[in-house]
C-alpha cells in the first residue's frame, strides 16, 4: 500500500516532491529508462521550445494557432501558477485530476526502483496523457536548459530557442555561450532548428552544424516587418510570407519576436499540419497566457508579470513604458534567493515609487532583508516596506495606491501565484 493518499492529486504531488533526493538532477538516463519501460513513443509531431525567457508565450501562441485550425493540441508548460493541472493542457484546457492520477499510477508501476524528480515524473505523465488522448500535435516547453532536461527524451520534429541570457548559472554555465550550448541540446539531425535571439551565441550555430540540424536564425532566415500605417505586420520565412497579421493579444512589444518564432515553427510542420492564414490571425488574437504583462481590469491598474531575471525585467520595463501614464508605481516584489536580484531591481528601480517586499512561501525564497538590501543598493533613496507574506504586501499596496497609480506584482512565478491565489480566495497546490 502506498504511504501517501493515492486517491488525490495533492497526495501524489507530495509523493513526487519526496521521491528523489534532489529537486533538480540534470541527466536523461533515469527518465529514458522509464519512458522506454512505458513505451512512450509519440506518433504525432512534437514541437519543443527552449530559451531563457519567452518559452511559455511561444507555446501558448503555437497552441492557439493550431487550435484555431481545428487540431487537438497537447501543451506541456511549467511551472504552474495556481493548480498543477495548468502544466498539462488539452486544447488549452487544464487536465482533469483523474487523468493525471491515471498517468501517475502508470509511471509509478513502470519505474520500479528508479527514482524520478518531480519534473521528470510530470513530463512523462504529460506525454502519456497526450498519447492516450490522441492529440494531433504536442507543444513541449523545456523546464531548464535543454540538453539534459526531461523534455529532451522526446525527439522534436521542430526545435525552437527563443532567447539566451544569464539564468540558472549554477546548472547551465555563467556565459551566454555555455547557456546557448545547453539550450541547443534539443536540436536533432535533419530536423528544423530555429533561434529567435537576435544575437545568437556562436555555440548555437556550432552545435546545429555538429548535429546536422538545419538552423534558421531570426533576421537572416525568418523575421517580421511592419505593414502599412496600422497595427498589422508581415511574417517572412523559409516557407514564404504571411501578410496583414494582427498584433498578438499578449502585451509587450517583445511578443512580436515570440510570435515570429511561433509562426516559423508552425510553418515547418505545414505538410503534416497545415494551418491557414485565417487560423494564424485568429490564434494571435485569441491567445491567452496569464501573468505575462497581464493587466487586470479595474483601477488602480494592476500588472502581473513573472519576470525573475534581468533579461525579463528589462522587457517588463519596456512594456510598462508602453502602457502609458501612471501617477505612481507600487511594486509588490518577492524573488528566489538564487536569482540575480540586484540585476532585476536595477532594471526597474527608476520606474518604481514604492516597494512592498515579501518572501514567497518557499524555502529558497530570498528574505525581506535580502530584498531590501538589493533595492537600496540599486536605489538608495527608494521607499521600501517589508511584510510577512506576499498577500499582506499586495493588500498594503492596494490600500495605498490611488486610482491613477499602478500596482506591479513581479519577481517570481511564486510571487505572482500567491497574489492570484489571494484574489481567488484559495491556496495553490
Amino acid at each position: 500500500m502506498p504511504l501517501f493518499d493515492a486517491d488525490t492529486l495533492a497526495g501524489w504531488l507530495q509523493h513526487l516532491e519526496a521521491l528523489h533526493p534532489s529537486a533538480i538532477d540534470m541527466g536523461l538516463a533515469r527518465v529514458t529508462q522509464v519512458r522506454d519501460a512505458m513505451g512512450l513513443t509519440p506518433s504525432f509531431p512534437v514541437l519543443t521550445v527552449a530559451g531563457t525567457n519567452g518559452k511559455g508565450s511561444v507555446c501558448a501562441m503555437l497552441s492557439s494557432m493550431f487550435r484555431a485550425a481545428g487540431y487537438k493540441v497537447g501543451t506541456y508548460t511549467s511551472p504552474h501558477l495556481i493548480d498543477y493541472n495548468e502544466r498539462v493542457r488539452i486544447n488549452m484546457q487544464p487536465a482533469a485530476d483523474a487523468d493525471l492520477l491515471a498517468s501517475f499510477r502508470a509511471i509509478e508501476a513502470a519505474r520500479g526502483e528508479i527514482t524520478l524528480t518531480y519534473f521528470e515524473f510530470g513530463t512523462l505523465a504529460a506525454m502519456r496523457q497526450f498519447i492516450d488522448e490522441g492529440v494531433d500535435v504536442a507543444i513541449m516547453e523545456v523546464g531548464l536548459g535543454g540538453r539534459l532536461d526531461a523534455v529532451n527524451v522526446f525527439d522534436p520534429d521542430v526545435a525552437g530557442v527563443v532567447s539566451i541570457d544569464l539564468d540558472h548559472q549554477s546548472y547551465l554555465g555563467d556565459t551566454r555561450e555555455l547557456i546557448g550550448a545547453e539550450k541547443a541540446g534539443i536540436f536533432r539531425a535533419g530536423k528544423p532548428a530555429l533561434c529567435a535571439d537576435p544575437n545568437p551565441p556562436q555555440s548555437i550555430i556550432d552545435l546545429a552544424s555538429r548535429v546536422g540540424a538545419p538552423l534558421q536564425l531570426v533576421g537572416r532566415d525568418f523575421g517580421f516587418m511592419k505593414e502599412g500605417e496600422g497595427n498589422q505586420w508581415v511574417f517572412w520565412g523559409a516557407q514564404g510570407k504571411h501578410h496583414a497579421l494582427p498584433i498578438p493579444a499578449l502585451r509587450g512589444s517583445y511578443q512580436m519576436g515570440n510570435a515570429t518564432l511561433a509562426i516559423a515553427m508552425l510553418d515547418e510542420v505545414r505538410l503534416k499540419l497545415p494551418v491557414g492564414i485565417g487560423d494564424i490571425k485568429r490564434g494571435l488574437l485569441e491567445v491567452e497566457w496569464p501573468a505575462r504583462c497581464q493587466v487586470l481590469p479595474g483601477r488602480p491598474q494592476t500588472v502581473l508579470d513573472v519576470a525573475h531575471n534581468p533579461h525579463a525585467a528589462r522587457a517588463l520595463r519596456q512594456a510598462l513604458d508602453q502602457m502609458g501614464y501612471a501617477a505612481k508605481t507600487h511594486a509588490v516584489f518577492g524573488a528566489m534567493g538564487d536569482k540575480d536580484i540586484g540585476g532585476v531591481v536595477s532594471a526597474l528601480a527608476d520606474r518604481i515609487d514604492h516597494w512592498y517586499l515579501a518572501a514567497p512561501q518557499l524555502p529558497r525564497a530570498a528574505s525581506t532583508e535580502q530584498l531590501q538590501a538589493a533595492v537600496l543598493q540599486a536605489a538608495p533613496q527608494a521607499l521600501t516596506s517589508a511584510y510577512g507574506s506576499v498577500e499582506q504586501a499586495w493588500k498594503a499596496a492596494c490600500e495605498q495606491a490611488a486610482e491613477t497609480d499602478r500596482i506591479l506584482v513581479f519577481g517570481s512565478f511564486y510571487t505572482v501565484a500567491e497574489v492570484m491565489a489571494a484574489q481567488h480566495g484559495n491556496g495553490s497546490r
